[in-house]
């Protein structure tokens, strides 16, 4: 529950001094807007130089935030959603000061209030009150304007909309990350009203509006930075409204055909499909040839393609056009004879090598995928040698599959490629000889690595024994782990993933390697990093207290503080551990 997770402390704890007070300053003048609690979720705006948006959550137990400030883009629990966080606190103690909280009886819904309000008024006082609203709400006045048009019919419904979808989507420059909930809201409130039109009679006006509104959503896209994915949701939105208004309306199929092909093929971002496949039902036997004619005269012009030269969008839209063409016609000769014309990677024969043996026809299949191994020996694609692992496996080629296991982590041992071998010859029955062989590998390739120098690494350095870390936790051998984080450095999560195995059974050593991990994350001199350090000390705590050690445990913490005094907000995050360790010792 929300009331559990949010405190002063928890939003000082995860803020730290500088962003609490100056969260402070924001909710005391009254910067945080619509504050709501919807299940165990709690929205706001906060008005600063811009309006943010605010959300802090139920996340299993833990307090969760977003914000759309860039601080909070960066990781960080920002003053935004402090003055979220305090504006929720103070609505929660005048609840608890008037009653409803404590099991009283249930907080009021204000939505609920101001429905059963307006249930008891008039008509024309609920007229007056919309208008009103209309004066200061453009949002409002477009979506009332738009269905009165829709209610009046007539050929002014076109006009109309036309104008509003020019105005939601039309630009002043580029538009930043931060602006776009704001743009999509608007294109939104058009779509919405949109939907007005999927009606019989005007079923056909709306497919022409929805593609003039595709067309410009797509090409303001091309300034807009939708990291959210916003504006393409919008899109996918008024996608489906198109194929829902032309199976409604039934436009004449060739017309359909050729101004799906052209959308297909000409928009930026091609966010919604227009290719023959989805709109098979609506097309019928005369559009899909339409669509087809189309395409195999564009299909005509791509030339061979046998090397990787860039990104060539026409080319990639053309191509999978042909291939839904010829997956909805079944026949798997003519998909081959398309992809057959990009063989520019391993990966192009793997895909042809797929079809075949998706359509049971191992030997072709072997073929292609050994044609592709063949054809770029400088720059093999892995996912190729795993397709033809299993393709010998299955034809008893036992030798050529273990082979081809071992290639991959010669070139690259990794926990992965490890995984792939102890695969191959645990089905041959070899698993132990070829462990012992490639654990050698493993200790070869950490000495050579650690021996390796350069421009930048003018000395050898300490071996690095994260990956035969990796392998004993997956082996699930403590014992070797153990061995490795003694031999040289290894990667924090499999330290942090070993401890925690060793926290039932080892309890000192897994102690051991936490005390060992909190001092360079704490170094690393962020908020974040001190959160982190101080849960690793609550583990060595409630170890050492299982081992009666609470005495040592008290000394550790003291050590922590002198260690670490000039790092203010680390202290602090330890002062209330302490303070915790001493009213847990009485």
């Amino acid at each position: 529950m929300l009331n559990d997770l949010i405190s002063r402390a928890t939003l000082e704890e995860f803020a730290g001094t500088t962003a609490l007070q100056r969260g402070e300053q924001y909710f005391s003048v009254g910067a945080v807007r619509r504050l709501r609690l919807t299940d165990d979720k709690i929205t706001a705006k906060v008005e600063g130089s811009e309006t943010y948006q605010v959300e802090l959550r139920d996340d299993e137990g833990d307090l969760a935030y977003d914000c759309s400030c860039p601080r909070a883009a960066d990781g960080y629990f920002c003053k935004h959603c402090v003055a979220v966080g305090l504006a929720w606190l103070a609505e929660n103690s005048a609840a608890v000061q008037a009653g409803v909280v404590s099991g009283q009886k249930k907080r009021r819904d204000p939505w609920q209030d101001i429905k059963e309000f307006l249930a008891t008024q008039s008509p024309e006082t609920l007229i007056e009150l919309l208008l009103d609203v209309a004066q200061r709400d453009d949002r409002l006045y477009q979506s009332l304007l738009l269905k009165t048009e829709c209610s009046g019919g007539g050929g002014k419904i076109a006009k109309a909309f036309r104008q509003a979808i020019d105005g939601a989507t039309r630009l002043h420059g580029y538009l930043d990350w931060r602006e776009v909930s704001t743009y999509a809201s608007n294109i939104d409130q058009v779509v919405e009203s949109l939907a007005d039109l999927l009606k019989p009679d005007t079923a056909a006006v709306l497919v022409e509006l929805a593609e003039y509104a595709i067309e410009r959503v797509e090409n303001a896209l091309e300034q807009i930075d939708d990291s959210n994915g916003e504006v393409g949701d919008t899109l996918h939105g008024l996608g489906e409204l198109h194929l829902k208004a032309c199976a409604m309306a039934r436009p004449e199929p060739g017309g359909l055909a050729e101004r799906l092909f052209r959308l297909e093929t000409t928009l930026p971002f091609n966010v919604c499909s227009f290719d023959a496949a989805t709109y098979r039902d609506v097309l019928g036997d005369v559009g899909l040839r339409r669509y087809r004619e189309l395409a195999e005269a564009e299909w005509y012009n791509i030339k061979q393609r046998d090397s990787q030269d860039g990104y060539d969008g026409h080319r990639y839209r053309i191509t999978h056009i042909m291939e839904q063409l010829a997956k909805a016609s079944g026949d798997i000769e003519e998909l081959v004879a398309i992809k057959s014309r990009d063989l520019s990677a391993g990966y192009c024969y793997l895909s042809i090598a797929e079809i075949y043996a998706k359509a049971e026809q191992p030997e072709k299949a072997l073929d292609w995928a050994e044609r592709g191994l063949k054809a770029f020996p400088e720059r093999p694609d892995n996912r190729l040698r795993d397709f033809l692992v299993a393709a010998y496996l299955k034809c008893q080629r036992n030798d050529e599959a273990l082979q081809l296991s071992w290639i991959q982590f010669d070139e690259s041992p990794t926990l992965e490629h490890y995984l792939k071998l102890h695969d191959v010859a645990g089905q041959l029955g070899t698993w132990p000889e070829q462990r012992e062989r490639a654990l050698i590998k493993v200790d070869e390739f950490i000495a050579r690595e650690a021996a390796a120098t350069s421009r930048w690494r003018p000395k050898p350095m300490a071996p690095d024994y994260s990956l035969r870390l990796q392998i004993a936790l997956w082996e699930e051998d403590l014992d070797t782990a153990w061995s490795a984080v003694h031999q040289g450095s290894c990667n924090r999560s499999l330290l942090i993933a070993l401890a925690g195995k060793l926290e039932s059974g080892r309890p000192s050593d897994a102690v051991s390697l936490y005390r060992r991990l909190v001092p360079p994350i704490v170094e690393q001199t962020n908020n974040a990093a001190y959160s982190e350090a101080i849960k690793l000390v609550r583990k060595i705590g409630s170890l050492m207290k299982t081992q009666n050690q609470l005495a040592q445990y008290g000394d550790y913490l003291a050590e922590l503080r002198v260690q670490f005094k000039p790092k203010r907000n680390f202290i602090k995050l330890l002062d209330g551990e302490m303070y915790s360790g001493k009213n847990s010792a009485r």
